[in-house]
């Protein structure tokens, strides 16, 4: 993503409000980011989009776009055997979610996420981690799985 921008175009990290188990990866959504600066500021500036150390959430990118952008996925969001399943992280687990307005904004929110870039997008889906309850690969591996099945290209 960075090796592809060239100029000013800009890039950065978009992660679902409701991605709450991506801390291990220093991705903070509760991290209030000002999108002004992310969005506005140049390479020099830290707050900006281009250090790649804060993250946006489809609330600041909403109508807004990315030249190239990395959409970090969690597992909120799932793709399984029955399909897409929706959850939300209430305490120390992962909760399904079963109203179905909430499943909608959910499915809404990963698709402002995938269609804020204008160049390219980098999709990066942890591999979870067995020795956390609250990640563990299978929450993950079918995503993964299903982008690839589907013609997602692996780097």
């Amino acid at each position: 993503m960075i090796e592809k921008a060239r100029g000013s175009e800009r890039y950065g990290i978009v992660v679902s409000s409701q991605a709450q188990r991506l801390k291990p990866y220093a991705i903070d959504v509760k991290s209030p980011i000002d999108p002004i600066h992310w969005f506005l500021d140049g390479k020099e500036d830290v707050r900006s989009s281009f250090y790649l150390e804060d993250v946006a959430t489809e609330f600041h990118v909403q109508g807004l776009e990315l030249d190239w952008s990395c959409v970090t996925w969690d597992a909120d969001f799932r793709y399984s055997s029955k399909g897409w399943e929706f959850f939300s992280f209430v305490g120390d687990r992962w909760n399904f979610i079963r109203k179905e307005e909430r499943k909608q904004y959910l499915k809404n929110a990963y698709r402002v996420l995938l269609t804020r870039a204008r160049q390219g997008m980098v999709i990066v889906i942890p591999p979870g981690e067995v020795t956390d309850a609250t990640r563990p690969p299978e929450f993950y591996d079918s995503t993964f799985e299903y982008l690839k099945e589907i013609g997602f290209t692996i780097i």
